[in-house]
């Protein structure tokens, strides 16, 4: 394969390790150097507070699993789910793709991370305003959820 045709493998893998690193110093940073566990919540804003949720389920707290049996499952589940993305980023010719795809595949591994050493994802991030909730999430998520819409942009046609 030519440098070229690389590129957007390169972009993806590149995007998926900043999420990475960010999403995991995020954490670790809030668990370790501010004490988040014990000082919660923080209100940063009139809508945006940092809290602590340990999310032993999938997106919006579905499928909780309380068993090491659940735990392992659904991280063995992210790792796949992590090396399927990153096979179909490796085939991508499109930027974009490629770049929703790292935001993705960054993401699922830093939950995955989380899960395989606390049990749990940690969430932290919270929106409300007035009586409206958003749920809780962290980097990662919102890499997540970032990157979906770009897999459905259209890549323009080379040739």
């Amino acid at each position: 394969m030519t440098g070229r045709r690389r590129l957007p493998f390169r972009i993806g893998l590149i995007v998926a390790l900043v999420i990475l690193v960010l999403d995991q110093a995020s954490k670790l940073y809030l668990l370790h150097w501010v004490g988040l566990p014990s000082r919660y919540p923080i209100a940063l804003a009139s809508w945006f507070d940092l809290t602590v949720v340990w999310n032993r389920g999938i997106s919006y707290g579905l499928f909780q699993q309380e068993s090491d049996l659940g735990r392992w499952l659904l991280t063995g589940f992210q790792v796949v789910a992590a090396l399927a993305l990153s096979i179909w980023m490796w085939r991508t010719h499109g930027k974009a793709t490629a770049v929703g795809l790292g935001l993705i595949v960054g993401g699922a591994i830093g939950n995955a991370i989380d899960r395989a050493l606390y049990g749990a994802v940690f969430d932290f991030a919270h929106i409300h305003v007035g009586s409206f909730s958003w749920y809780v999430f962290n980097l990662a998520d919102a890499a997540i959820v970032a990157g979906v819409p770009l897999l459905l942009y259209p890549e323009p046609k080379s040739g």
